[in-house]
This record gives structure tokens, sequence and C-alpha cells, in this order.
């Protein structure tokens, strides 16, 4: 285990490449062979501004914080911040601890940016996608990647969890919410096997739902558990899986898929509240 653990740290920066492309790869490759939904825009300029997007948050974060969360956690380690610093935990247990416990965090962080009207503002670029596909799990406003790397160096401080840990756990997100923004058609039995525990395409296309009450549940990336525990778990959309409108009833034209546009959502006029009112236990 410390031999893997040394050579993925050693390797962090391909271990991350590596496994987002494979997944990114992997889900484009079920996306065209088993589609769940037809999509309504062109995939040439929703994919230019979705990806584009990641260029822009990912530039943002190396120039905003000189320290990300795994060098965070080097640093905790080395000065006993954080209660697994405190606590000796065999390595097993830690790891799989710090992976529930920042899932749990992203869960209420998710549903936190549902319910505070200025983090909404924020976060409505994600539901803007008329469309929903792997794509999709990339669209986040620069400002919304920056408060959440904010919040995840928090709980690094608080837990204490390894470099490694953190590293599994970013992996791990990364690659499910590519997965489950999947446009893919999965067996009826699979997903029912799979959301008990992770979450599925059809799992999380209910939040992408046009309808106020639907878009706001099932805020899981990873784990579905939170969902079930907190009473924001929905099984399917009123409408059907392939029926049900994706996006957000102020914004239904072309300009949604947009770079400029989206950057600039934000701090248009509009509160999007119709989502807000229609919210239920979010």
């Amino acid at each position: 285990m410390a031999t893997l653990e040394a050579l993925i740290l050693a390797h962090e920066g391909a271990v991350r490449l590596g496994v987002f492309l494979a997944v990114l790869a992997a889900v484009m490759a079920l996306e065209w062979a088993l589609p769940r939904r037809r999509l309504t825009q062109s995939r040439r300029r929703r994919w230019a501004a979705n990806f584009g997007i990641v260029i822009i948050d990912s530039l943002i974060l190396r120039l905003a914080f000189p320290i990300l969360a795994v060098g965070l956690a080097v640093v905790a380690a080395d000065r006993g911040w954080g209660l697994f610093n405190v606590v000796g935990l065999p390595v097993w247990f830690e790891v799989l601890a710090s992976v529930i416990l920042l899932d749990a965090l992203i869960y209420w962080q998710h549903r936190l940016f549902h319910t505070v009207p200025l983090l909404w503002r924020l976060h409505r670029m994600h539901h803007a996608d008329l469309d929903f596909d792997v794509s999709t799990a990339l669209r986040f406003h620069p400002i919304e990647i920056a408060l959440s790397m904010l919040i995840k160096m928090a709980a690094v401080l608080l837990l204490g969890p390894s470099a490694f840990a953190v590293v599994v756990f970013e992996v791990l997100l990364n690659g499910t919410a590519m997965f489950n923004h999947g446009n893919l058609r999965l067996p009826g039995r699979l997903d029912r096997a799979l959301r008990k525990v992770i979450v599925t395409p059809d799992f999380h296309r209910v939040h992408h739902s046009v309808r106020p009450e639907e878009t706001n549940s099932n805020y899981g990336f990873n784990l579905t558990w939170w969902d079930y525990l907190f009473g924001s778990y929905r099984a399917q959309p009123r409408d059907g899986q392939t029926g049900m409108t994706i996006g957000l009833a102020q914004y239904r034209d072309a300009v949604s898929a947009n770079l400029v546009w989206m950057l600039l959502l934000p701090f248009r006029n509009d509160s999007g509240r119709e989502v807000r009112r229609g919210r239920q236990g979010g």
C-alpha cells in the first residue's frame, strides 16, 4: 500500500490526467453506443463552450491558489492539523473515512448552492445546459470552482486526511461525475443495483429537469446515500427519462451554449426564483 501511495503521489498530475481522459473516452463511447436521449443542440457548439470552461477553471485555480487541497494535506500532516493527524488510524480506514466524509461535504455544499440565492446565481450556469451529457459534468462557473476549493481546503484542515486520500477522493469524484452525467442507457436491473451506492446517469439526470421540484432533488455526485438519508431522493422524473425537459425554464435558447454568456450569467439581474420557490427539502 505504501509503495502504491508513494507512486501515485509522485505522479499525481499524470494519474489525474490519465484517469480523466480514460473515463471521458469511455463515457463518450458509451454515449455513442447506448444513448439515452436525443440531443437537442449542436454537440460541436456545446462542447466548445463546456470544455472551454474547463480550461478557464483550471487556469484560475492555478493562478488563485498557490497551494491546492493535496498540498494543504501535506502541510496539515507535517504540522499535525486535523482529526486524522491526531487520531492514528490504519491507512485503508483513513482513506475510506476521508472519501465518505468529503463526499458528504460535497452533497451539502451542492444543496447550499441551490438554497442560497447568491450561490444559486453561480451554480445555475451548470443547470442552464439544454442537453445532458458528459460535457455537462465539466460545466461550472470559475467562481463556483474557486469557492468549492476553499470549502474543500477548510475540510482538509479540519479532518486532516492524507494527501493520498485527497487524491483518491478527487479522482473518484471527477470520474463518477463524468459517468453520472453521461447520456447513456444502463439496463434497468444494473441501474437499480448501482444506485443503491453510486449515482447513475438516470439517478442524476432527474436533478437536471426543468421542473423545480426535480431540480432540487438527487444532489449526490458520487454516493447516493446522502439523498436517501436526508430526504432529497427522487426515483424518476415525472415526464420520464426521455420525455423530461433538461435545463432551466428561463433560459431556453441556443445562447446557453455560448462561453461568454455562461461566464456572465451570474451577473444577470434575474435570480431564478422559480427554482428556489419549488425546492423540496433543499
